[in-house]
Order: structure tokens, then C-alpha cells, then sequence
């Protein structure tokens, strides 16, 4: 239902000993943290969502797709998807955060 590209904001990817953790590591975290634009689009996002979703569960809308997308689907988004995950599961029941690349990564990875 709503899409947010994320790749304008500074990637942890090109950032020595980020590339190989993801957005659910705290040293990404707060990397991502301590960038403004990283805040500002968190901000106007939050804002955005919180304007609109109410309406749509007004409207008797059974569930909400939410996506935030960046390059590799690695850390900016799954960090976002977190962050406004735990934001909007102060308002509303039954928030589930899905990271798809993440879920990739572990079918791809050999078994031992």
C-alpha cells in the first residue's frame, strides 16, 4: 500500500567493518542514528503513516502493507522497518516486520 525508497540516505554498506552486519546490529544502528536524514525522513514518515492509517482502519481495511526498500535490503531498510515497527506497534495491534532480503540471505546460506 506504501513504498519508501530509502537509497537517498547514507549507506552502512560503503562504511568499514558495517558491510557484513545488518540493520538489526547496533553498530548500524547507531551509524544510522546519527545521520540527520536518516532522523528527517524517519520523522516525515512517522508523520505521514500516522496521518493516513487511521483513515484506513476507519475504512475497515483488514490489514496495511508497508515497504521501505534500499540497495541491498541489508541495513537502511531493515533499521527503518524495525524502527517504525516498534513506533506504530505503540498504536496499532498486530505489526509484523518482515525482512525479505534477510529471509533470502538464510535460505541461500549452505547449511552445516
Amino acid at each position: 500500500d506504501y513504498v519508501f525508497d530509502l537509497r537517498c540516505l547514507p549507506n552502512p554498506h560503503w562504511v568499514e567493518g558495517l558491510r557484513s552486519l545488518t540493520g538489526l546490529d547496533a553498530d548500524v544502528a547507531s551509524y544510522l542514528e546519527q545521520q540527520p536524514m536518516v532522523e528527517e525522513m524517519f520523522s516525515e514518515i512517522t508523520q505521514a503513516l500516522g496521518n493516513w492509517l487511521p483513515r484506513f482502519v476507519k475504512s475497515d481495511r483488514m490489514y496495511m502493507t508497508v515497504c521501505v526498500g534500499c540497495t541491498g535490503g541489508q541495513h537502511r531498510s531493515v533499521f527503518f522497518a524495525e524502527k517504525l515497527g516498534r513506533r506504530f506497534s505503540q498504536t496499532f495491534d498486530h505489526v509484523l516486520v518482515r525482512h525479505r532480503e534477510l529471509e533470502r540471505l538464510k535460505i541461500s546460506q549452505p547449511r552445516a
